[in-house]
């Protein structure tokens, strides 16, 4: 097996293989919903303060270069969703982001590494960050009924609920419990392959249930469904896991295709129609279809891939060839929109899923 992990997940993949071979039915256009998940971390590899500050002026200066050529079927530029480190607070950075944001780019949402932490500890991290992100920096969204701050998150080193086998990078068994408690409105970590974390439910948005006295509570869940009330702790939003025959390994073994952009794997048309034939959707609304992608963005060998050609040219092919009109309609959304259409497929909504970006949360500035 080229991949000790992979029979963590691979019997699920074998299970929806009917469903990647069937085409959808369908009277209307398929809708397109492309997000980009961006781990966004000026600190990595703890450079000096200097080359922090660059790698978030390069997206302040060259996003906008990018995204101005590009518009989806609702004439919105491409959405990034900047999933900030809550260790890696600084400020200036936050305020650079918040500008962009402000341009109509993108949003900013929760990331955070920690180890052997508390459920004390973790509860008064991010309680700090939110108040932070909402109150100095105008950040995150609010639910428009109850007005309260919500958040989608991203667990660092993919360990959410302690899901790593040597229990490293986090430490916390009720984790899932703890992000509904403090305003969690999704996570986006999945999927992890070819990581240990990653979990057997694959290609999915669901439902999972904590069970505070095992790691890993959302290996499984339940399926969000047209019409069916939600159910469990916290919703999964998870981007496609499948295996690139047309990317082999020393030309042999088929590849893992975990949704990553990064320098030494851009985005392709090939890896754009693979994550698109996942079809991953709400159980019963099948003509929405959900592709949430993940990078880690402010890694100097990526810049290119993310804001260069490679780029440029996934962005023209999905205008393209999923955006006609007739069979696709392009929908470029941040993770909070995504959140949004998601629960308007749950309630029973139908049509173009462009009205239904604001469906239950909105943006800080919007109430």
């Amino acid at each position: 097996m080229f991949n000790k992990n992979l029979d963590i997940w691979m019997g699920s993949y074998i299970k929806q293989a009917f469903r990647r071979l069937a085409p959808i039915s369908h009277s209307r256009p398929l809708d397109i919903l492309f997000c980009v998940a961006d781990h966004f971390e000026p600190q990595w590899k703890r450079p000096d303060y200097q080359t922090e500050c660059a790698r978030v002026q390069t997206w302040v200066s060259r996003y906008p270069l990018l995204a101005k050529h590009h518009y989806d079927a609702d004439g919105r530029p491409p959405q990034h969703t900047f999933f900030y480190p809550e260790e890696e607070y600084r400020p200036e950075h936050l305020d650079a982001l918040a500008k962009l944001c402000e341009q109509g780019y993108g949003e900013v949402d929760i990331h955070l590494h920690h180890d052997n932490d508390t459920p004390e500890g973790f509860v008064e991290k991010i309680e700090r960050f939110k108040r932070l992100l909402s109150e100095k920096h105008g950040l995150l969204c609010k639910d428009k009924k109850t007005r309260q701050v919500q958040y989608g998150f991203i667990h660092g080193n993919w360990a959410l609920d302690n899901s790593r086998k040597d229990g490293r990078w986090c430490g916390i068994n009720n984790e899932l419990t703890l992000l509904k408690e403090t305003g969690c409105y999704a996570d986006f970590t999945l999927p992890s392959a070819p990581s240990d974390t990653q979990t057997t439910k694959i290609n999915s948005i669901y439902y999972a249930t904590d069970d505070s006295t095992r790691p890993k509570s959302h290996d499984t869940g339940t399926d969000v469904e047209v019409g069916v009330l939600p159910t469990g702790d916290i919703l999964m939003i998870q981007g496609p896991l499948a295996l690139n025959f047309k990317n082999r390994k020393m030309g042999l073994l088929p590849k893992i295709e975990n949704g990553e952009i990064a320098g030494d794997n851009p985005a392709t048309s090939t890896r754009a129609n693979l994550w698109i034939n996942q079809q991953i959707h709400v159980k019963g609304q099948p003509e929405w279809i959900f592709v949430k992608v993940h990078t880690h963005g402010t890694q100097e060998e990526g810049f290119e891939a993310l804001l260069g050609k490679p780029m440029n040219d996934l962005l023209s092919y999905l205008e393209t060839q999923y955006n006609d009109g007739l069979s696709y309609r392009l929908h470029y959304v941040t993770a909070r929109e995504m959140y949004n259409i998601v629960k308007a497929a749950e309630a029973g909504k139908s049509g173009n899923p462009n009205q239904y970006r604001d469906y239950q949360l909105v943006t800080s500035e919007s109430l």
